[in-house]
């Protein structure tokens, strides 16, 4: 169980299970008011830290080892995402906010919706390079990796981390899990050896 009394020890602790680069990149901040066990707190876009916020309430209420691969896991995530990374979406969405803007002023209907067009194609594009399926596999082995060279297994960090998706939808009173999770659980299964049956190819990709 987590010190739910000393949300700063525990805090002390998560940082010493992190990866140099997640420490580098992110900060763990304290959010008793937040609805999710943990989440990556405010903008995509931003250069700075960017926060992981943890509700200890909630937190204190998981196993230790389960909280070690929820935070991996988030910092996987942090790490597979490319919002920050320049690529013909983000230039295709910017260009298509410009553009709509533009067209507004100069008030052609046509080259509105063209641009706009241009630009909600893109966005989804980004949306899926960094909410999808592919990033969130790519997350929870990320999180698996790391775990491995905090003395888990791979089939040990798999369990805790299934566990773990299954215990916070529980603790944030989900009625269910979302797909994504219960394509990431299923895998997560096969890696710890206790299901055959495996994600296919085609919805890795």
């Amino acid at each position: 169980m987590s010190d739910s009394t000393n949300p700063n020890s525990e805090i002390r602790r998560l940082l010493d299970v992190m990866p140099a680069s997640g420490r580098m990149n992110s900060k763990i901040v304290q959010a008793p008011l937040q609805s999710q066990v943990i989440d990556c707190g405010g903008s995509i876009l931003r250069l700075e830290k960017r926060p992981i916020t943890i509700n200890f309430d909630l937190w204190s209420q998981l196993p230790q080892p389960q909280c070690d691969l929820l935070l991996l896991r988030t910092v996987g995530w942090l790490k597979s995402s490319r919002w920050l990374k320049p690529d013909l979406y983000q230039g295709g969405a910017v260009a298509g906010l410009v553009g709509t803007l533009v067209e507004l002023v100069q008030g052609d209907a046509v080259g509105v919706v063209v641009a706009a067009g241009l630009g909600a194609i893109a966005t989804t594009q980004i949306w899926r390079n960094t909410r999808g399926l592919p990033v969130e596999l790519e997350a929870d082995n990320l999180a698996l990796k790391v775990a491995q060279r905090r003395g888990y297994s791979e089939p040990e960090a798999a369990q805790h981390l299934m566990q773990a998706i299954k215990a916070a939808a529980q603790l944030e009173k989900r009625a269910s899990l979302t797909f994504n999770e219960l394509i990431r659980s299923q895998n997560l299964l096969a890696i710890a050896g206790l299901s055959t049956v495996d994600i296919p190819q085609d919805l890795r990709s």
